[in-house]
């Protein structure tokens, strides 16, 4: 029996996310911001928000205070590190940030979500650290001593941000599907490379002559040859629609449709789509006509199967390459 291969896609994007949120607000920003305050005022705030045993306990494991308990100066310095104690402690956005059902502690929603904090959320810090440490005592003094330790304290914020990515999952597919179709194209063109980055690929073609493989927004990659005049000859626009969920493939494909349309009047040869939804290809032809080549990105991952062989061999003559 042979099986199609899987779509990582979930977990590619969660990766994605995962190493934004590592520069704003989980352990790695704490550290980073850490590394630029001034311990001393960090200190004096830990003694004045938290407990002697509470921080002993902590100093035991070699852990610093604030890895486990908000202080006002570092939330100014990053504000949002706010996310990094909400995660810690298990609370959902939702349930943090709205009114009435909620915690109530809407008023600091812009701390995590744009990274600013404005004079009233200053006037209200104290009292929003006072809140969240005692959930924090209460958090770590059910946590075995033994157990203690700061890998354990970033896999509890990790086990609150799951829910939180996946809720997102529908926005990042479309991304996520775009990179692997990305990489795939990179291993087959990587003998021709001459330099490359995660967004560009530039390699010499067979006549000697440069090539560019790129990230573009509308559509999601581009294929363009280089002229001795300067100008480009656009050769191949490819749209990927990742998602896999059938319901919603028309809509993907009219928005694909759509920005092929704009793709000819720019001059190029060929527009792809890619799917990430088992779609009768009938049907998508009928929803984008414009389109000249269909694949499934579940296939193109397969280098034995035939849709497979099919794009590189298109990948290869239209680019120039020699095989």
């Amino acid at each position: 029996m042979k099986f199609k291969t899987p779509l990582p896609d979930t977990q590619i994007s969660f990766y994605q996310r995962l190493e934004e949120l590592k520069q704003s607000m989980l352990q790695e920003a704490l550290f980073k911001t850490v590394k630029k305050a001034d311990i001393r005022i960090i200190d004096k705030e830990l003694r004045d928000l938290v407990t002697n045993d509470d921080l002993q306990m902590l100093a035991e494991h070699g852990i610093r205070g604030e890895v486990m308990f908000a202080v006002p100066y570092l939330l100014k310095l990053n504000p949002r590190l706010l996310g990094y104690y909400r995660l810690l402690l298990g609370l959902p956005q939702k349930s943090f940030y709205s009114g009435e059902r909620g915690l109530g502690f809407g008023i600091f929603s812009s701390m995590e979500s744009k990274g600013i904090i404005s004079d009233k959320q200053i006037d209200l810090l104290i009292e929003c650290c006072k809140a969240l440490n005692a959930s924090a005592s209460l958090l770590l003094n059910s946590i075995k001593r033994t157990s203690i330790s700061s890998v354990l304290i970033r896999d509890l914020t990790l086990l609150t941000l799951g829910p939180q990515l996946r809720g997102g999952r529908n926005n990042d597919l479309g991304t996520a599907a775009t990179k692997m179709v990305f990489e795939i194209i990179r291993d087959i063109v990587k003998n021709s490379i001459t330099s490359s980055s995660d967004t560009k690929i530039i390699l010499n073609n067979a006549a000697g002559r440069e090539t560019i493989i790129e990230f573009a927004s509308d559509p999601d990659i581009i294929i363009r040859e280089k002229l001795k005049s300067g100008k480009h000859k656009n050769w191949i626009a490819i749209e990927i629609k990742g998602g896999t969920d059938v319901a919603n493939a028309h809509n993907r494909l009219g928005e694909a449709e759509k920005s092929h349309q704009k793709a000819k009047l720019n001059g190029y040869t060929e527009c792809w789509t890619l799917l990430g939804a088992n779609v009768d290809l009938a049907v998508a032809s009928n929803e984008s006509p414009t389109t000249d080549k269909f694949y499934y990105i579940s296939n193109l991952i397969d280098k034995n199967s035939l849709e497979y062989g099919d794009f590189k061999e298109n990948i290869i003559a239209l680019t120039g390459l020699s095989d």
